[in-house]
């Protein structure tokens, strides 16, 4: 069974891998890195059903969860826990969820990936409902624990999606929504944290910013959420009210902590005219969106 999936397969080009001076390694790395972008490429039309589905879900007050084990559950956990400085949201609306906890992170624990009640049991415990988006991850697109959480969330009406680096995956059966991303055999035989990867970040690089911008949590290009949780994004923020408005470092220094040091707030201010209140009251009626705010003074 492993010997026929994608992830698994040797690749012709680099059975000399351990011949090759470290230039040679790292440019042939380079071209195979190269192809993952083609293949996410055709994969857009699945990516694009993903991020509306996981939007509407968010948008209803419903949440994001990655299920996943070893470096699929690692890269699910990542996103999660960057999309709270980055966007200014509750934990609880994107979770990673890895078979084994926490410890998984940095230790593989023995048979977690292959329960498949696991997932379930953690699901629970996060207390999943029918309004939750689930999507799993799995290079390989056939860990046990994946399909028992995907099997779980759809059993109780919640969304559910499913990432993998193979096609037709055996995830891609218990999920509404399939994404297969197949970038070919690895530089290192079946060494998935490889293309695979850099794959599945990818993707949940374009499911969590997407949606966060559909959410209103984004003016022009800009970070307007993030949180100014240390001197460089105290940084970031100022200057970020500075290319949104135009106003000077000093102009944008004095707004950012007149207005509690929120950035939606400060640019608002700044592009209307308005008090504290009434852009306040703008962002409240216009669901945080800031150039709707803009508009409808």
């Amino acid at each position: 069974m492993l010997e026929k999936l994608a992830t698994e397969k040797r690749n012709e080009s680099t059975m000399n891998l351990d011949k090759l001076s470290v230039r040679e390694i790292a440019i042939k790395m380079n071209e195979e890195d190269g192809k993952v972008i083609q293949a996410i490429k055709q994969e857009i039309d699945a990516i694009e059903e993903v991020i509306v589905n996981v939007t509407n879900c968010l948008k209803k007050g419903g949440r994001l969860f990655y299920i996943g084990a070893g470096t699929s559950g690692r890269l699910g956990v990542l996103d999660a826990a960057e999309c709270v400085p980055t966007f200014n949201i509750n934990p609880e609306m994107v979770q990673g969820l890895i078979a084994g906890g926490q410890k998984a992170m940095t230790v593989a624990v023995e048979g977690a990936e292959d329960s498949l009640t696991l997932a379930e049991e953690d699901l629970k415990e996060r207390g999943l409902t029918e309004k939750d988006f689930v999507l799993g991850i799995a290079a390989s697109g056939r860990t046990p624990y994946v399909i028992g959480g995907l099997t779980f969330a759809r059993k109780l009406g919640a969304k559910t999606g499913a990432l993998s680096c193979n096609k037709q995956a055996e995830i891609s059966k218990y999920a509404e929504f399939a994404i297969e991303v197949e970038a070919g055999p690895e530089v290192l035989t079946g060494s998935t944290r490889l293309k695979a990867g850099t794959a599945q970040k990818l993707v949940l690089n374009m499911i969590s910013t997407a949606s966060m911008v559909q959410l209103g949590k984004v003016f022009q290009n800009l970070m307007v959420d993030v949180q100014p949780t240390n001197m460089k994004l105290v940084e970031r923020a100022k200057r970020i009210i500075m290319e949104a408005t135009g106003v000077s470092f000093e102009k944008a220094s004095f707004y950012f902590e007149d207005s509690q040091q929120h950035v939606k707030l400060a640019i608002v201010r700044i592009l209307t005219g308005t008090s504290n209140e009434e852009a306040a009251r703008l962002l409240e009626e216009n669901q945080g969106f800031v150039q709707k705010s803009v508009e409808d003074h």
